[in-house]
């Protein structure tokens, strides 16, 4: 059809609907052809076996090529986007769903109250602070002002003990490399030079001397956005110093670790650090800082559980572990002796997975009752004093405060609640709301359940699934199907202003809880790792035939959605499943199973997927499901946008690009095969509101063209 007639019918969609306030979905768009993406004859051999790998190229992000690449693709992206018919009004509409004052818990540091708040559209949250609680508001730290396009954002802060010094740290354009510039807190004036390439770090103050940071050396050679780094450091930073004379705490080459943490408990007595080569299991080191002399002891000498301190009373500490505790519990030992056969159990496990914190003297239980909140209040001897009543069935956080705080701030959340902030009283347990939400939606309108379904090996998987109150269960339902699966990571029950779209058009928002996530603890995250992760792919078709059985949709209007390790499920199952899908939207995705260990800090990966260099069997199984290496030449995939973006340094666009050269390549049928390059932007953490409005515009948009079930406006 050519590009003036597919006008007219865009018009006539839009002028002959309007009384209804329905914008039909066009009958078809004109898309243009696909960049020709160069293919090099380059192969690599594993255990014997040669593989193509033909876009080889396009791992050079920062090749001039590469850069006409991504701006061609986006040309051809944005072209097709714009001749949806009701594409600016979902716009519209997310703008007008965004534009309320939204609020941070505050929290108190010296003197003074300290909380985010975002007037609406603001690109960033400014921190703003008073002097107590009648005192005269002001800004602290504006981050709309780091940027004139808002891509510079605030990626953390630290107080140091007494309030009087703040480190912050700056991500541009999403980058994981971090600047930290440090200020006096009364005047905000900046003491000392601004700290750079920092990575992956917290900022943890030893008096008003200075702080710990950790940090790897910047790639040399090739770039610096995609070039392994897997060497962590921990250094000390002595205010006024230059960065270049900080002292080498902990790590290095004398000790190789990927990941390296450090913190001090409340008293800055006890220096903790944190050392991994992996996203799961740790080794616990710990260091007297009241004495000089003092070294570092082994807590935990090796890598095989998770742990961490929580707090300490003297030379008493309590510790969380995951030691003969799949869903963790927490110990008591004392620091002379702190090794694990000394461990006492004070909070031992239980069903439920737990995550605690402290705070007010008291010990709170945060556990995982089916990805749902429940939380418990302990003393300090692990006696029980109640299970705090929440709100409703959803996720609550932020029980943690300091040791003398009388009280706490949490948040409560669900698919249909927006977050409201609670005030906590520690002694009485009374609850009460502090901050209600201002996003205009009606809880009463919708309902959200969770169910559980029976995946191909017969283990049962929680999802929970959200719609209006009446829905009609006939398969006509736009559908969209999230999940994550991987990494000890929980997928609980959150509020998205972006998901009130598919909502108010009658469609049903899914989250499954696969095998790999945290839910139930250890042994459901083992069972979605390395030669086990296809039951993850397999939870997620389950979850898919379970919605089309059960009439909620059919497979002409389901999507699917992932982010990052998501973002591989998303291109596992669409490669294995494609005629089960509709839409597809790989965000962010790890799709090169056999080379995403070569980049930035992938190799630490390698406990959930194993690497084509294990062995064999391991190359095997990751070439057999490995989204870039399991597409197919003539298939008819999903209607698909692949989302990344030109600074993501976690999980480089090369995935992404590379992928989506080769299904461009190999499919064949008349859905759309396209991917959206942010530029100026990374992972995720960080984006601006502009960015996040137009992109969501942009994935809704596509979905309900691709479907054909147009956009009725909510005025």
């Amino acid at each position: 059809m050519n590009k003036n007639l597919t006008l007219l019918l865009m018009t006539i969609a839009v002028v002959g609907c309007q009384s209804q306030n329905k914008i039909e979905a066009v009958k078809e768009i004109t898309l243009h052809p696909y960049p020709q993406t160069e293919k090099l004859d380059h192969k690599d051999t594993y255990f014997g076996v040669e593989v193509a790998d033909p876009y080889r190229w396009l791992e050079d992000d920062l090749s001039d090529k590469t850069k006409a690449w991504v701006t061609a693709q986006n040309d051809v992206t944005q072209d097709y986007l714009k001749q949806i018919p009701f594409r600016n009004a979902i716009k519209d509409r997310l703008e007008k769903l965004w534009n309320f004052e939204k609020f941070s818990a505050p929290f108190e540091e010296g003197d003074y109250i300290y909380w985010y708040k975002n007037d609406g559209l603001q690109n960033q949250a400014v921190l703003y602070r008073k002097k107590g609680e009648n005192g005269k508001e002001e800004i602290f730290l504006d981050p709309n002002k780091f940027s004139t396009d808002g891509t510079t954002s605030l990626a953390g802060i630290s107080f140091s003990k007494d309030g009087s010094l703040v480190a912050y740290q700056l991500s541009e354009g999403g980058s994981d490399w971090r600047k930290v510039v440090v200020l006096n807190a009364a005047d905000k004036s900046t003491i000392g030079d601004t700290l750079i390439d920092v990575k992956f770090s917290g900022l943890a103050w030893q008096g008003n001397e200075g702080f710990y940071y950790s940090s790897y050396e910047k790639p040399k050679a090739g770039s610096t956005l995609s070039a392994m780094t897997d060497v962590h450091k921990l250094y000390f930073h002595k205010l006024n110093t230059p960065q270049k004379d900080d002292q080498l705490i902990f790590g290095g080459e004398q000790l190789k670790r990927r990941y390296i943490g450090a913190g001090l408990t409340e008293d800055e007595r006890f220096l903790i650090v944190s050392a991994a080569n992996t996203t799961s299991g740790n080794e616990l080191w710990i260091k007297d800082t009241s004495n000089p002399t003092s070294k570092f002891v082994a807590v935990v000498p090796n890598m095989d559980k998770n742990h961490y301190i929580l707090d300490n009373d003297g030379d008493k500490l309590f510790i969380y572990t995951e030691l003969n505790a799949p869903n963790g519990r927490i110990v008591t030992v004392d620091y002379k002796n702190p090794t694990t056969e000394n461990w006492a159990d004070l909070i031992p496990e239980t069903d439920n997975v737990l995550s605690p914190s402290t705070g007010g003297g008291k010990i709170f239980a945060s556990y995982l009752k089916d990805a749902t909140s429940l939380v418990k209040q302990f003393d300090r001897n692990g006696k029980l004093e109640r299970e705090i009543e929440l709100p409703g069935v959803g996720t609550a956080s932020g029980f943690g405060a300091k040791k003398d705080d009388k009280s706490l701030y949490y948040s409560f959340t669900s698919y249909i609640h927006p977050s409201t902030i609670y005030k906590y009283d520690i002694t009485s347990g009374k609850s009460e709301v502090y901050k209600k939400s201002g996003a205009q939606f009606n809880p009463e309108q919708y309902e959200s359940k969770q169910i559980f379904y029976t995946s191909k090996d017969g283990t049962k998987v929680p999802m929970i699934i959200t719609h209006k109150k009446g829905v009609k269960l006939d398969g006509t339902n736009p559908t969209m199907l999230y999940a994550y699966g991987g990494f000890n990571i929980s997928l609980t029950p959150a509020f998205s202003l972006a998901h009130v779209i598919l909502l108010e058009q009658g469609g049903v928002y899914a989250v499954a809880n696969l095998r790999g996530g945290g839910e139930y603890g250890e042994n459901w995250h083992l069972s979605g790792t390395k030669l086990k992760k296809q039951n993850v792919f397999d939870d997620f078709i389950a979850a898919a035939e379970y919605l089309i059985n059960e009439k909620y949709t059919s497979s002409e209007k389901l999507a699917i959605a992932g982010g990052s390790n998501g973002g591989l499920l998303v291109g596992a199952v669409m490669t294995q499943r494609p005629e089960l899908f509709k839409v597809a939207y790989p965000a962010v995705g790890v799709l090169d199973m056999l080379r995403y260990h070569k980049f930035t800090a992938g190799a630490g990966w390698a406990f959930d997927y194993g690497t084509a260099d294990d062995s064999k069997e391991m190359f095997e199984y990751l070439y057999k499901y490995s989204p870039y290496h399991a597409l197919k030449p003539e298939i008819n995939y999903p209607a698909t946008m692949v989302t990344t973006a030109d600074h993501d340094d976690r999980v480089v666009p090369a995935h992404s690009f590379k992928f989506a050269a080769r299904l461009q390549e190999y499919h064949k049928g008349s859905n759309p095969v396209l991917i959206r390059i942010d530029t100026k932007a990374g992972h995720g953490a960080g984006k601006s509101t502009a960015m996040q409005i137009a992109e969501n515009a942009d994935r809704w948009a596509f979905m309900f063209q691709n479907m054909g079930v147009g956009y009725t406006e909510i005025k």
